[in-house]
Parts: structure tokens; C-alpha cells; sequence
């Protein structure tokens, strides 16, 4: 569904439009042609048309009177009941329900989709499904459903493309791998301009087409797109680790610091002390993880770790000073 016009994206054929078209109906029980028209991007004779095709494919459309007008998929025009487990139900779900929390613009096909598949499962598995509520984040931003079919078919068939990203010049790439991480999709590629990898967010780039030439794989940054993309967002060069990490011993009892400690670590050295392991982008950052903690602590290392101390504590101590 188009963000501006409310219509369904373009259809390539009738084929494609008719499948579209019976989503609709089943979806609601009465349209008008007009909002039929609109929402398929088409005349209203063209919805007539492909209605007489429904209709030739064995599905009973009726035509419905009025000063609008419009069409009303007969009751017993569904597809034949699908042979889904209830784990398979569930699965469906929570996908379908999930779909805008994916950070790609496809809530309404998301939607439409959920109502069709009900509409053919048996009654138990109905249920099941009605009984599936939940809330869920906003993504982080919206990407385009051209744009990621683009990018993966590329990704797919290893062809070079040239991404328009965050306004800058166009960028010639390789793209290797698409990541989905908290709501934002992420494409893993060898920039060519610049021989090195790089990542790029999907929902600030537009590939222009076509695709281009097909090129050779190379071997991904540590082995794992995930792996390399995670480093890249703590400020590491390389691997999975944090670039600044250290260990403290803080004077809570480990029930109240586990809780709070993240992706670190924590152990219990006495009833009222604990030992840390943190990671952070830089010294500083590690010491106000240690400080959000509000108590007493004492610095193991390493000597990065003390010597950020000392400056953070002259720094304060100065800030404290009357201007």
C-alpha cells in the first residue's frame, strides 16, 4: 500500500490485480467500485472486468445496489480450509501481527494477508488466532518493500549496485548480506569506491536500477554479517566485544546488580559485594555504567580504567567549582 495515495502498489498484470482484488473482498464484506477502483489503481471498468474473471474462476461475486454501488464476496467463495497445526497457526500469527514492528511498509498487506488466511482456516484454529493479541515497539524507520526486494534479489544473484544513500553521491557496492537488527535493516556490502566494507541503512538508500555486472563473493568480516554489524554499533574494529572493557568490585549484594548489568558479567565475592565485568564504547562510558549503580566501588582494571578515573574525578572536581 502506497504511504501517500492509499493504493495498492502497481500491479504488473491481471493476474496479479484479481489476486489483489479478491484480498479485498475477502477482507471486508461490502465495497463500493469507486473505493475498489482507487485502492487497485485502476478504472472502475477494469474492476468490472476482472469481477467477471472471479466470477468465470467459479467464485460467486454479487453486485450490490445502491446510490455507490459495488461488489460483496457470496459466503462459501473461500478457498478450501488449510491444513495448518496449531503451532503453525501461532507461528502465523504472530509474523503477520509482528509485520509492523519489521520496519517494512507492508502493514495493510500485512493486515490483509491475517484476514485471508482466518478466512480459510478451520474454526478451531480461528480461535487460536483471534486469541493472539500483543503490543509491540515502533520500528526504528520504514524501508520501502521496493527497496528491499531490490536489494535482496541483488544480494541473491551477486550484482553490483549503485545505492543513492543519505544524500551523498551515488555508491557502486557489492551488496553480501541484509540484516535486520531492532526494527532497522541494514545491508552488508564491499564498497567498490572505497575498497573497504561498509554498512548501509535500507530506509536512507535507493538502489537505481538495473543491477549491475555479477561479481565473485568475498569472504564476510569475521564469517557473520550479525557478528561484524553488532561490532561495528559498539565502536569495535573487529570481533564482538566492546573496544573498552573492565572490571570493578562494587559494595552491592549480587541480587541487586545482576538485574542491571546488561551484556556483562557479575558474580557474587561477598553477601554485600559483587565483581563486575563491563564492556563500553570508552573509558568514560564504562565509568558512568559503574556510577549508575549509585554505590561504592573499587577499580581491578585494567589501567586504562584507573587513569579514567583520575581524569573524570579532576573533571568534576573542577565543574564543581564556583564560575
Amino acid at each position: 500500500m502506497s504511504a501517500t495515495d492509499g493504493t495498492i502498489g502497481h500491479m504488473t498484470g491481471a493476474p496479479s490485480r484479481m489476486l489483489a482484488l479478491l484480498s479485498l473482498l475477502q477482507a471486508r464484506r461490502d465495497w463500493p467500485g469507486a473505493v475498489l477502483a482507487e485502492r487497485l489503481g485502476v478504472t472502475a471498468r477494469t474492476v468490472r472486468r476482472d469481477v467477471d474473471r472471479l466470477r468465470e474462476l467459479g467464485y460467486r461475486v454479487d453486485a450490490t445496489r445502491g446510490p455507490d454501488g459495488g461488489y460483496r464476496l457470496a459466503a462459501g467463495s473461500t478457498l478450501p480450509p488449510l491444513l495448518f497445526d496449531d503451532e503453525q497457526a501461532v507461528a502465523i500469527a504472530v509474523a503477520l501481527r509482528a509485520a509492523a514492528a519489521a520496519g517494512v511498509d507492508v502493514d495493510d498487506a500485512a493486515a490483509r494477508a491475517l484476514t485471508t488466511v482466518r478466512q480459510v482456516m478451520p474454526a478451531r484454529l480461528r480461535h487460536r488466532l483471534d486469541a493472539i493479541e500483543f503490543e509491540q515497539s515502533p520500528p526504528g524507520a520504514r524501508v520501502e518493500p521496493a527497496v528491499l526486494e531490490a536489494v535482496s534479489a541483488a544480494v541473491r544473484d551477486r550484482r553490483t549496485l549503485r545505492l543513492d544513500h543519505g544524500g551523498g553521491p551515488p555508491r557502486r557496492v557489492e551488496p553480501h548480506a541484509l540484516v535486520a537488527r531492532r526494527g532497522r535493516w541494514y545491508l552488508l556490502a564491499w564498497d567498490l569506491d572505497r575498497a573497504d566494507w561498509r554498512t548501509f541503512r535500507l530506509d536512507r538508500a535507493t538502489p537505481r536500477s538495473p543491477a549491475g555486472a555479477r561479481f565473485a563473493p568475498r569472504p564476510l568480516p569475521q564469517g557473520d554479517p550479525v557478528a561484524y554489524l553488532d561490532a561495528r554499533s559498539r565502536g569495535a574494529a573487529e570481533g564482538g566485544g566492546w573496544p573498552c572493557t573492565g572490571e570493578a568490585v562494587l559494595a552491592l549484594p549480587l541480587a541487586q546488580v545482576a538485574p542491571w548489568i546488561g551484556d556483562g558479567h557479575a558474580e557474587e565475592v561477598t553477601a554485600t559485594s559483587s565483581r563486575v565485568v563491563l564492556g563500553s564504547w570508552s573509558w568514560t562510558g564504562l565509568l558512568a555504567h559503574l556510577l549508575r549503580f549509585d554505590a561504592p566501588f573499587t577499580v581491578v582494571g585494567p589501567p586504562e580504567l584507573r587513569a579514567a578515573v583520575d581524569a573524570l574525578s579532576a573533571r568534576l572536581a573542577a565543574s564543581a567549582q564556583p564560575g
